[in-house]
């Protein structure tokens, strides 16, 4: 069961407004910035015109547990839980970020039970390492002497010695893909990955022969708008990285592209690192 009350004054605690209310239906919704189903719920960041909110929308057949684990008032951080009837948990941290609130969904085999703990889960192994050191506080920083983050994307310090200037490209997006804003890098370099070809219709791509093939089974595939980007890459930036969503970024030096661990999670299994 859900106790309505306990999400709302939770989340009014630490500084949001959030609606709470039934739907018919379980389906699965296609991934946008805010917008998750996992185990009964919907998770999404809406606005109206008193401005943003955090939107949850339950199962009204076979509705889930939906539980606040914690609350940091303070950062404007919570832990929330989606519990379905076969006992299968969803956790996702809930929060303010820059400019606007978010959510975002943790790998289920993670065991958190706290914001600190989701943030940490958040990080992936390469950053995890680098981070060896640092204290609570510095780690939790957008910048840091491990790495700089820009929304779901951490930009770690490396050397890779001589990059011909031939292979860097300019103003390129980072995507993870489903209809994601990107992230615009003045500088990139790559090593690796699988080229595919994007569109609005296939937004984690598609390879050579599945777009060979669509184009001759569909005349008007041609005109979807493709975009030729790599997938799975070893990426690195440097430069200004800039998004709507989140102040602008200068990297001194080339930094390795790394990604959130919101893509080791059920709600988000879809997702693709694109460049």
């Amino acid at each position: 069961m859900t106790s309505e009350k306990h999400v709302l004054d939770k989340f009014e605690k630490m500084g949001a407004r959030c609606r709470v209310h039934q739907t018919g239906s379980n389906r699965r919704l296609s991934f946008q910035r805010n917008n998750m189903a996992s185990n009964g719920a919907r998770l999404n960041v809406l606005s109206d015109k008193d401005g943003e909110y955090f939107d949850i929308a339950i199962n009204g057949e076979t509705p889930p547990e939906v539980n606040v684990l914690d609350v940091q008032p303070s950062d404007r951080h919570l832990l929330l839980m989606v519990r379905n009837a076969q006992g299968d948990k969803s956790k996702f941290l809930c929060g303010h970020d820059e400019r606007h609130w978010f959510v975002a969904a943790i790998p289920e085999a993670a065991p958190v039970g706290t914001v600190r703990q989701a943030k940490e889960a958040l990080k992936p192994p390469e950053v995890q390492v680098r981070q060896v050191g640092l204290n609570k506080k510095k780690r939790n920083k957008r910048k840091n002497e491990a790495y700089v983050r820009q929304g779901e994307w951490f930009f770690i310090p490396v050397e890779i010695g001589n990059v011909d200037s031939a292979y860097v490209l300019k103003n390129e997006p980072l995507s993870r893909g489903r209809g994601s804003k990107p992230h615009m890098c003045e500088n990139v370099y790559r090593r690796g990955g699988e080229q595919v070809y994007v569109c609005s219709r296939y937004p984690n791509g598609v390879d050579a022969k599945t777009y060979n093939r669509l184009l001759r089974e569909d005349k008007a595939a041609k005109g979807f708008g493709w975009r030729v980007m790599v997938k799975d890459a070893s990426v690195f930036v440097r430069g200004r990285v800039t998004h709507a969503d989140h102040a602008t970024i200068t990297l001194v030096g080339w930094h390795r592209v790394v990604m959130n661990t919101e893509n080791k999670a059920e709600a988000m299994r879809q997702v693709a690192f694109l460049d």
